[in-house]
């Protein structure tokens, strides 16, 4: 619309700041929509929108005032319409902007509910690893302590024939002397066992070695004991 030179500035002003703010509004609006979170990003890109859209309704209310002091009824028509225009759209910026933070809210809810899930769930795989490795630690020891009453039962034999086995003497106490030491072993096992914790891959590897070690030495004594000329 044409206007007086005096006014045509100042509204050519306030025009290309409305459209400046509503751009901006709009882009903010999209960033809020894309926010992955946490909340207090959220808040801070509110925090700009809220202070763009006083700039904005300031702006509006300034074209506003101008259109009303035109002395021309055409001219102030025309730029009340242009007023009229702008606030509708400035109400669709704040309807989009609800609209924006309920979808991100609702985004960073879930992104914290599936984080808040996947954390007890690897919780409760470490439970249940754990029970598991305690469980098989503890049948291993029972097996240990059942070929160590076996043995001992072994040793009681032995020394019942001990006349019998005379010529085998320096075999058999040998053989007590390795037996000795694989105690020793079995006491390290127990101590790895109970590192389970720390070391799961390297305890399974040495619990594995000492057992093959026993059973060797277990086969080794029954090897000397039943055929001790082989």
């Amino acid at each position: 619309p044409k206007m007086a030179a005096a006014g045509c500035v100042p509204v050519r002003v306030c025009h290309q700041e409305i459209v400046k703010f509503d751009l901006e509004i709009k882009a903010a609006v999209q960033d809020i929509r894309d926010c992955p979170g946490p909340l207090s990003a959220l808040t801070e890109l509110n925090a700009a929108v809220k202070e763009k859209f006083r700039h904005l309704r300031g702006r509006i209310q300034e074209l506003e005032q101008m259109a009303r002091e035109q002395d021309k009824e055409s001219d102030k028509q025309a730029l009340l319409r242009e007023v009229e225009n702008h606030k509708k759209q400035m109400l669709s910026n704040q309807a989009a902007w609800r609209k924006a933070n309920l979808a991100c809210k609702i985004a960073i809810d879930n992104s914290e509910k599936d984080q808040l899930l996947q954390g007890r769930d690897s919780l409760r795989q470490r439970k249940t690893t754990k029970e598991s490795l305690a469980e098989s630690a503890s049948n291993i020891t029972e097996s240990l302590m059942g070929i160590s009453r076996m043995m001992a039962q072994q040793v009681q034999q032995s020394e019942e024939t001990v006349q019998t086995l005379a010529n085998s003497s320096r075999t058999i106490l040998e053989a007590n002397e390795e037996f000795k030491s694989m105690s020793g072993t079995i006491q390290l096992g127990r101590k790895l066992i109970t590192k389970y914790n720390r070391r799961e891959l390297t305890d399974k590897l040495l619990i594995f070695l000492a057992l093959a070690l026993f059973l060797a030495t277990v086969l080794y004594i029954l090897k000397k004991r039943l055929f001790p000329f082989l």
